[in-house]
């Protein structure tokens, strides 16, 4: 999951960077609000940490302008800075960003506020519907679908199988740890230790094996689990 870090102190960016690569993300940095424009236009990230003192535009103008584009609209944004005082919270907010971190900030506590916004942000993405292959994903009304040879059927599948297959199929191709689905998938719900996502993936599997696809769900030794689509046969529908 990327997250896009605008930021023109090196030393924090970099330290920012570290933190969220040891959390599992997937960070890319930029030094302005012109190199982050160019980035989001490229690639969408899942949120972005936006400084607010930057050289040209400053970080609540560059939200601001965000939030009056459809494609940018939903993205969270996480705004950093060191000015503490109420107005200067009250005007980043009222920019569009979605939360506000003052400097200094302790990694735990950041983390913590990106792992609530990404959360905050993953039942709007469940609301839209996912083709992958012969698999169809329908979050409205919760359903998984397999068409193949002109039929369609219906799998049963629970809740939590549902949202793991659902971010598997938004990220094909792609391995993923056991944490690093821990954070996607589950967010941060201490209580649930890693071994539970592989509990989850064995009944996914289960339901792919109705339709004989379960070996499209493939474990990486050493490194977790990945969907591979071109491995996954073309059977026909019981």
């Amino acid at each position: 999951m990327q997250i896009l870090v605008v930021e023109d102190e090196a030393g924090i960016s970099e330290l920012i960077c570290l933190n969220l690569r040891h959390a599992g993300w997937e960070p890319v940095s930029v030094s302005s609000a012109e190199a982050a424009q160019r980035q989001v236009r490229e690639a969408l990230p899942a949120l972005a940490l936006v400084d607010w003192m930057l050289p040209g535009m400053s970080g609540p103008s560059l939200v601001r302008h965000w939030r009056t584009e459809e494609r940018t609209r939903p993205l969270p944004v996480l705004m950093l800075t060191a000015r503490a005082e109420e107005a200067d919270l009250v005007a980043g907010l009222e920019a569009g960003a979605d939360d506000y971190l003052t400097k200094p900030f302790s990694t735990r506590e950041l983390v913590a506020r990106i792992r609530a916004l990404l959360r905050r942000a993953a039942p709007q993405s469940l609301q839209e519907g996912v083709q992958l292959g012969p698999l169809r994903l329908d979050p409205g009304q919760r359903q998984l679908f397999w068409t193949a040879a002109g039929n369609t059927r219906e799998l049963r599948i629970g809740p939590s199988e549902f949202r793991l297959l659902h971010f598997f199929m938004t990220h094909p191709g792609r391995v993923y740890s056991r944490n690093q689905l821990l954070d996607h998938v589950w967010g941060d719900h201490v209580f649930i230790e890693e071994r539970t996502v592989d509990v989850h993936v064995k009944r996914l599997r289960g339901v792919l094996s109705i339709v004989q696809a379960d070996a499209a769900l493939e474990t990486v030794r050493g490194a977790g689990y990945r969907m591979h689509v071109p491995g996954m046969p073309a059977a026909s529908v019981p």
